[in-house]
């Protein structure tokens, strides 16, 4: 329950700080700050926007420099983004065709972001420890892109 609270507190938050703003680079480069400073044991947050039809490429985001562009289907982001599914991964190093854009980086969580029925981007947020994301994370954390996604 505690979980629920926390990402309940955080979506009255991030609707504070984007929900009259239009810009989404804006808005992901504030999600993003929120997300690195709320939530604990993680070392990396931020998006990937879908560029073309087959690849995402680096947008806003907290965290150490990042890899520039993924393929849709390769990695957890792009396999997030070509199955249009939220990607819990206790173990990166497990995944298969995991892309180690930070070696200190062992679990991590992506969500779609759609809009207009069609994917946009994806939320990735990595950390360092094992199994850091779970069920209570994945329902917050899809709740938060809701919100996001109704600026959009």
């Amino acid at each position: 329950m505690q979980k629920k609270k926390f990402y309940d507190t955080l979506s009255l938050q991030a609707q504070a700080l984007i929900g009259d703003e239009h810009n989404y680079i804006a808005n992901m480069a504030n999600l993003s700050a929120l997300l690195f400073t709320s939530l604990e044991d993680i070392n990396w947050a931020g998006f990937y926007l879908l560029d073309g039809k087959d690849e995402l490429v680096l947008g806003p985001f907290q965290g150490n420099p990042a890899c520039i562009r993924i393929p849709l289907g390769k990695g957890v982001c792009g396999t997030a983004a070509a199955e249009l599914t939220t990607q819990v991964v206790e173990d990166v190093h497990s995944f298969d065709g995991h892309i180690a854009c930070d070696a200190a980086s062992n679990s991590e969580i992506v969500i779609p972001v759609m809009r207009n029925g069609e994917l946009f981007a994806v939320l990735d947020i990595d950390s360092p420890s094992l199994a850091r994301f779970d069920d209570e994370d994945k329902i917050g954390l899809e709740a938060l892109v809701k919100c996001f996604e109704g600026t959009l």
